[in-house]
């Protein structure tokens, strides 16, 4: 394998492994809203579980083992609530358009458009939670910098 695809294999090892924690977390997301938004817990829970499918496929290609899925994750807080619940939601999507972002940056061809579409997807998902959307999903090196194009707590140095 070329250190290229190298590269590739590791980034899409890393955005398995989001989809699993997304799989697990939107678990955790329906059991605690219930009805309340389940159709939209519901979909994104299965589209998740088809990318996380599509993820073990290009591994396969890359010539890796798919990374599995952990029994259970910690999450990043309690979520005891709705609103938790929607937090977490949120939180669970940025992490994917981080993890796709590098995966994009890695991939060609393809597997670029397939790592860009699943960025916008996450990105536009963790906007409908947030009810805000972010200038660099998934980039967190950015956030927070106004979308000047220079990373938070960058400048003169």
């Amino acid at each position: 394998m070329t250190e290229d695809r190298s590269h590739e294999l590791d980034a899409t090892q890393a955005a398995l492994a989001a989809e699993h924690a997304a799989v697990y977390g939107y678990g955790v997301v329906g059991g605690v809203l219930g009805d309340d938004r389940g159709e939209e817990v519901r979909e994104a829970h299965a589209a998740h579980r088809s990318r996380r499918d599509r993820l073990r496929r290009a591994v396969r290609d890359l010539g890796g083992t798919p990374v599995a899925a952990a029994a259970a994750y910690a999450l990043p807080f309690e979520v005891a609530d709705g609103e938790a619940a929607v937090r977490l939601a949120a939180e669970l999507e940025s992490r994917l358009a981080g993890a796709y972002a590098d995966l994009v940056l890695a991939a060609v061809g393809e597997d670029r458009r397939g790592a860009a579409a699943a960025l916008s997807e996450a990105a536009v998902r963790a906007a409908r939670w947030r009810g805000t959307a972010e200038a660099f999903p998934g980039l967190a090196e950015y956030a927070g910098s106004g979308g000047g194009g220079e990373p938070a707590g960058g400048g003169e140095g």
